[in-house]
């Protein structure tokens, strides 16, 4: 945000924000009704067409994980393949309420998206969320010859706190040397803990997140779990970002932790990782949920879809 320009909503976004009425902290409303609100909001009745939705269970250290996955009518054989991480704080949302976001990218990509329901806190403490995700990676790169994917074009994709999943998924099979991932997607993605973040500080009354909703759903992570503190929980503690794949961010203008997102892209660049950074003007955080709401979501949806069959159609061979 430079001087002289004050940031304002797209017409339509503003619109949207104002049918949900005057804005109630999470805290005020609880837990259990801000999730009913999330599960209860009806899929728009144009969501992408697939050809093909199947929900599964993936072993993991905790139970059986469920999954929903995605084919496009158009992909290829065999499939690049995304594994999607929801957004929500941790401690809420699923498959079901984020099908709009899963049919959309699965469209936009031209590729099949595997959406992990993970286990939510308080109820299950962090790292639950974690290991959950990357048992549905490690499955997905397992069994990609016999579901007609590619693991040779496997991506992480997140938004909000599904980005902090993603990004942490991604450190960790670098670090354990596979399988490999072949790019990352970081949607406005919650990172950090720095609450004295530019973003963080110039809008504390943000439209979708008010300051204190971000403090709500920290304590709420953090029930049972202690203080985070690696790079499984918060990406941004991590202190080598080298070897990571390439990444596209996406940040909103108007979404208090944009900041974190903006600066943990900056640190690929400077880490030797190609990455590419948007940031949409007029828009709040979590605008990519229901993409088809606004015009600035649709084209973001767009234009992350396009860069990743740039990406499948030009692979690295380094």
């Amino acid at each position: 945000m430079t001087a002289g320009h004050r940031p304002t909503l797209d017409p339509d976004a503003a619109a949207r924000v104002a049918a949900f009425g005057p804005p109630v902290p999470m805290r005020r409303r609880g837990l259990a009704a801000v999730r009913g609100s999330v599960e209860s909001a009806p899929p728009p009745p144009d969501m992408a067409p697939m050809a093909e939705i199947v929900d599964d269970t993936v072993p993991g250290p905790g139970g059986a994980v469920g999954v929903r996955i995605y084919r496009p009518h158009d992909a290829a054989s065999p499939a690049p393949v995304i594994v999607h991480m929801h957004g929500g704080g941790l401690v809420m949302g699923s498959v079901r309420s984020f099908e709009p976001m899963g049919r959309a990218l699965a469209a936009a990509a031209r590729a099949v998206v595997v959406a992990v329901d993970y286990r939510l806190a308080p109820e299950f403490p962090p790292p639950a969320q974690f290991e959950d995700c990357l048992a549905v990676t490690e499955w997905v790169a397992a069994n990609a010859d016999s579901r007609g994917w590619d693991a040779g074009r496997l991506v992480l994709a997140g938004d909000s706190a599904g980005g902090a999943l993603a990004a942490a998924v991604a450190l960790e099979l670098r670090d354990r040397g596979g399988p490999p991932v072949f790019a990352q997607v970081l949607m406005y993605p919650g990172l950090d803990r720095d609450m004295a973040a530019p973003s963080i500080l110039a809008l504390r009354d943000a439209p979708m997140l008010l300051h204190d909703d971000i403090l709500f759903m920290h304590e709420l992570a953090d029930t049972g779990a202690g203080e985070p503190h690696d790079q499984r929980r918060v990406p941004a503690y991590a202190t080598d970002l080298t070897g990571l794949p390439q990444t596209i961010v996406v940040t909103a203008e108007l979404d208090p932790i944009s900041s974190w997102g903006e600066r943990f892209a900056q640190r690929l660049r400077d880490a030797g990782v190609q990455t590419t950074l948007t940031r949409y003007p007029g828009i709040y955080h979590g605008f990519l949920m229901r993409s088809e709401a606004t015009a600035r979501g649709r084209l973001a949806m767009a234009e992350i879809g396009a860069l990743l069959q740039a990406k499948f159609a030009n692979p690295l061979p380094f």
